[in-house]
């Protein structure tokens, strides 16, 4: 996956989780699982980006950067 690939794969995510937030219109909660998985994911996708975007700044090959589990970018410190 390059970085368009997951440019794309980030937008996706970003517009589930806007519709997920915004209900089917008629005044039900979202899905609270699908939008944790949702949310981790997008956690996931922008840390990848963030490694490939290193590695390549460094000189290195950014496609040896590798998914981290969501627990370990979940208990990232902002």
């Amino acid at each position: 996956m390059d970085d368009q690939d997951l440019l794309a794969r980030i937008q996706a995510l970003v517009e589930e989780e806007h519709s997920l937030r915004e209900g089917s219109g008629d005044g039900q909660a979202p899905d609270q699982a699908r939008l944790k998985q949702v949310e981790e994911s997008l956690d996931q996708c922008w840390d990848l980006l963030r490694q490939r975007r290193a590695k390549s700044e460094s000189g290195e090959n950014p496609n040896e950067a590798e998914p981290r589990p969501v627990s370990e970018v979940e208990n990232y410190k902002q």
